[in-house]
């Protein structure tokens, strides 16, 4: 890491460089009056943090600065967001007050930077997670002004970039978070620029080791790359000249997290993908023109070479939901190898790249699709129904807003042959919520396309749908796991705490006359002794016992009756009532030992206090680069640092995290998996077996083979030591003639 040496006289020159730098960035529209509050924003910004540092030693106020550079330049924001992203951590770490920044810049300026600020980092109990309190925070105030979430992904790309000052756990802590929350709402709002390099930068520092080679392999193909792209496109610019039509050709390379999101979800190398990068064509043209343009283009390239009819795809009239519009074409080139080519105007390939930012710039200019706005606005509008919601934990809220940040979406219709959006996975049960509250609630199934299905089908592109009601049904806990969007959800919520509200005032109102009855005071005491009895923690479900008559006056009559010597039982159970929801566990343990070690948690099989449990879902052994997540009090779980769950984990609970490492010289035996696949052959089996026992020498629990025609796939559950061992048995199974793959699994 890179050492930085203060030096003041040096500092001022470059922070005088950077404000003229961000005065040209200021839109050329800006008044003389909003010229100077961001002088005087910038100012404030600078005296505000002047003794302040970042981690990596250079003065603080180059992260606001950075943050408000991208605002202005990457993501096309004005001035009032450019004033913001310079004061946006001002209430926050100095002195400086909301209702000092609102004195000065006025409300909007407050109101951006409010919601910028985080919640303080309190103690908050085990089941909370500041991080979603934080998120929560952010998004109500993105639904007032979307501008807060965009100045805080700016935010967040800077502090990405600079993330190599950051201890290890703490690296851990934010690349989850960004990779958890931050991705997919650059996605959902067609940053495509920020959502790439927030996905790479979050691998970079949660699976270091794929990130390196692919990075690797992305630079020594650079040439062979650049040769073919030139020798590709050289034909298609002279038949467009031809044509008389004026394109700009660049070529994007795929990044390095979809790469390798590819090569896991195909199984295949880094050599066998053929769409690395792909050429884009770009032309300037009045809207009106786009599409026709686009397709002269398309014809260019269709006449010059052979395409793959499978892999076309139009987005110029199917728009994707963040507004992404082009028309895509995969070509095969002179050489052999698939080239994809994008086509699509500089209008289209702005708000691809930038978009939310560039869904408004065009919108001044009445040059943006009305169909995105609304896009946008029915995402804000599913997130304001969240946010009405009283009940919901934050975390509930941070699952629920995940869910619809997913842009894959399913197209279904009505009996009429009204068209249906819903997130792809949708139910029978969704498209009955969504029609009306009612029809969901007395849903007991559909027909699609004439044949009857359950309220949990998944629902397919194209269905027709007519739903199938009862007055008997009514909404059942299972239901939550049947839908897909929040706004059903909601309903089976709503109507759930209906249904608990009719049950408590009946349950209420039983129990007052069988204690009149019974001469009993209707007290809290004696309620609580009535409970207590019945062993029923949930206050809803007593009431429900007491309104269904579980619980009967006969049996009421004989708890008063009881001897005191049960008083004792019963008022042990009394105060598990009262205290269930305040019980709270101080996590000491952990923390001693970490006050001795402060550094790391050492994996071995000797620790007396504090025992780790190896995670079932990446199963890591040593080698492996591994953290640990606290999941009791005396109990660590280590996982693998790119393992989903763990990320997914670190993003909402980072005070949870501990920085951990396995002993050198540990001498244990770890479970693992190994798939072999290739083409059979008369001795395959044995040539497998003798490399595992005779050549490493190693424990196989268990071992399937099975082959089909010509070709094999073998599975081997074995003990091994550590990831060299693995990588090593990789090799040399690798070696055996016929054996085409060879990959690591989780173990069953």
């Amino acid at each position: 890491m890179e050492i930085y040496l203060p030096n003041p006289i040096l500092e001022r020159k470059t922070i005088l460089r950077k404000y003229r730098e961000l005065c040209r960035l200021l839109p050329p529209h800006a008044t003389k009056q909003q010229r100077k509050l961001f002088h005087k924003a910038f100012a404030l910004a600078v005296d505000a943090h002047k003794d302040m540092r970042r981690k990596g030693g250079e003065p603080y106020i180059y992260h606001p600065i950075a943050v408000t550079q991208i605002v202005a330049k990457e993501i096309n924001l004005g001035v009032t967001s450019m004033i913001a992203a310079l004061l946006h951590d001002v209430v926050e770490d100095t002195d400086y007050k909301l209702k000092d920044v609102e004195a000065m810049f006025g409300e909007t300026v407050a109101k951006l930077v409010d919601g910028l600020t985080k919640i303080e980092d309190i103690v908050v109990d085990v089941d909370q997670s500041v991080q979603a309190e934080n998120f929560k925070k952010i998004l109500l105030s993105t639904v007032e002004d979307v501008r807060v979430i965009l100045i805080k992904l700016a935010d967040r790309l800077h502090n990405m970039r600079t993330l190599s000052a950051l201890p290890q756990e703490k690296q851990w802590k934010i690349s989850s978070e960004t990779s958890f929350f931050f991705v997919p709402i650059a996605h959902r709002l067609g940053l495509y620029s920020i959502k790439s390099e927030l996905e790479d930068l979050s691998m970079k520092y949660n699976d270091p080791t794929e990130y390196n080679k692919i990075q690797y392999a992305l630079e020594s193909t650079a040439e062979e790359r650049n040769t073919l792209i030139e020798d590709f496109t050289k034909p298609i610019i002279e038949k467009l000249k031809e044509a008389g039509i004026d394109a700009n050709v660049t070529s994007r390379t795929k990044s390095v997290y979809s790469i390798h999101q590819k090569m896991i979800r195909q199984k295949i190398n880094f050599e066998d993908i053929y769409d690395i990068f792909a050429v884009r064509f770009v032309f300037d043209s009045p809207p009106e023109e786009e599409k026709n343009i686009c397709w002269r283009i398309h014809t260019v390239v269709t006449e010059l070479y052979k395409t793959n009819q499978s892999r076309e795809r139009n987005f110029l009239t199917n728009p994707k939901p963040n507004g992404y519009q082009s028309l895509h074409i995969t070509a095969m080139s002179k050489t052999g190898k698939w080239v994809e080519v994008q086509i699509r105007s500089q209008r289209m390939d702005e708000i691809a790249e930038k978009g939310l930012a560039a869904h408004f710039k065009y919108k001044e200019e009445n040059k943006s699709p009305q169909e995105y706005e609304n896009r946008v606005e029915e995402w804000l509008t599913k997130i304001r129904s969240m946010l009405k919601s009283e009940d919901t934990t934050a975390l509930e809220f941070l699952n629920e807003v995940k869910l619809n940040l997913n842009l894959k979406e399913v197209i279904v219709f009505t009996p009429t042959g009204e068209r249906k959006v819903l997130p792809a996975g949708a139910t029978v049960l969704d498209f009955a919520y969504d029609l009306h509250t009612n029809l969901g609630n007395h849903c007991i199934g559909a027909k699609v396309n004439y044949n009857i299905v359950p309220i949990d089908y998944v629902l397919r592109n194209g269905d027709q749908l007519q739903i199938i009601t009862s007055k008997k049904q009514i909404p059942k806990p299972e239901w939550i796991t049947y839908v897909k969007t929040v706004h059903a959800r909601e309903k089976i919520k709503e109507a759930f705490r209906e249904e608990h509200k009719k049950k408590e005032v009946k349950g209420k109102k039983i129990l007052a006359e069988i204690f009149a009855s019974l001469n009993i005071e209707n007290n809290a005491s004696n309620i609580g002794r009535v409970q207590a009895d019945a062993r029923i923690l949930s206050p809803y479900e007593f009431w429900n016992c007491i309104a269904e008559g579980t619980i009967t006056k006969d049996r009421i009559r004989k708890i008063f009756r009881k001897k005191s010597s049960n008083t004792s039982a019963i008022d042990d159970f009394r105060k598990k009532i009262t205290n269930h929801l305040q019980d709270k566990k101080i996590d000491t343990l952990i923390e001693e030992q970490l006050e001795k070690k402060p550094e790391v948690f050492l994996l071995d099989e000797t620790s007396d206090v504090i025992r780790y449990v190896l995670a079932e879902c990446c199963s890591p052994i040593p080698g492996d680069q591994v953290m640990g997540f606290q999941i009791t009090n005396d109990t660590i779980e280590v996982h693998q640092t790119k393992c989903p769950h763990a990320i997914e984990q670190m993003s909402k609970f980072g005070n949870r995290i501990i920085k951990a490492k396995w002993r050198e010289g540990l001498n244990l035996a770890f479970l693992s998996g190994i798939r072999v696949s290739g083409f059979d052959r008369k001795g395959m089996l044995k040539e497998i077996i003798d490399v595992v026992y005779s050549q490493m020498d190693l424990n196989i629990r268990s071992f399937d083979f099975w082959s089909k025609s010509n070709t094999f796939t073998g599975k081997l559950m074995l003990y091994i030591q550590n990831v060299k061992a693995l990588n090593e048995l990789i090799e040399n199974l690798s070696k055996i003639d016929q054996v085409e793959k060879v990959e690591r699994i989780a173990p069953e």
